[in-house]
């Protein structure tokens, strides 16, 4: 893909924060890995951005990433509010579509994964191995690392150069993490993959589809997880928000019409 072509990506704004628009995420990122520029991948969701107004480490990361992808239905819910209609692309999909497309690559493209339980990350890694024989999977890390293990795994990050880095450590560790650490592999693609190690490795288990289809995946998540209800919280904070602001933006434009 071109640099021309880059700079034609459309990008809209959720609460003050980018989201990138694309009719096939994984391709402009192959297209990525193929020039060799890297890329930080963050898949935002309502959570996250009620997070970025009180954490402006965590804005300023985001707003920096190569890539903003709609994870969240809240996202989608707010920018269908200011007009557009846009396609949630979950997280974990992405990350998915990338396995594979790293796969017809092979070993042009060496993958890494760090997050996740002890075990986990190896375990998820044999899956996909299985699944797809030719997927270059150059180590695991989990993410319960001490002091000497996190030197550890500069170091091997470094020696390695995967061109493919999945980070399960949850928000905002995993993108204050990466955002740390992407100088040592100046050339890869880091994606925060939150808790899809975990489902990889069959620890959890994704909601049924007509639950994500219809956009109540988080309802799942709670039930799974009762204990995410006080971060849940922040769900009908960003909704409010997100009405909010639409009957102030067009409460601006009828003004500026009578005035007119």
């Amino acid at each position: 893909m071109s640099e021309a072509l880059e700079e034609l990506v459309e990008q809209l704004s959720v609460l003050g924060l980018p989201v990138h628009l694309l009719d096939d995420y994984p391709r402009w990122l192959v297209s990525r890995l193929q020039q060799r520029k890297g890329s930080h991948v963050v898949t935002l969701n309502a959570e996250m951005a009620i997070q970025a107004e009180s954490d402006t480490t965590l804005s300023s990361i985001i707003r920096q990433a190569e890539l903003v992808i709609p994870d969240g239905s809240g996202v989608v819910f707010y920018l269908w509010l200011h007009g557009k209609r846009i396609k949630r692309v979950p997280g974990i999909e992405l990350a998915e579509s990338l396995l594979q497309e790293a796969g017809q690559i092979g070993q042009a493209c060496p993958v890494f994964f760090y997050g996740g339980a002890p075990g986990v990350p190896e375990v998820a890694a044999s899956v996909w191995q299985r699944q797809i024989p030719n997927l270059e999977i150059v180590g695991t890390q989990h993410g319960y690392t001490s002091a000497d293990e996190q030197q550890a795994l500069r170091q091997t990050l470094k020696d390695l150069q995967p061109r493919l880095i999945f980070v399960g450590l949850g928000v905002p560790r995993q993108e204050l993490w990466i955002a740390q650490h992407r100088y040592l592999c100046p050339q890869a693609i880091w994606v925060g993959v939150g808790g899809s190690l975990d489902i990889w490795a069959g620890i959890k288990s994704r909601a049924p589809a007509w639950l994500r289809n219809n956009h109540l995946e988080w309802l799942y998540r709670l039930y799974k997880e009762p204990w995410r209800w006080r971060r849940m919280l922040a769900l009908p904070q960003f909704a409010l928000r997100a009405v909010m602001q639409r009957f102030s933006k067009a409460s601006i434009l009828n003004q500026h019409k009578e005035i007119l």
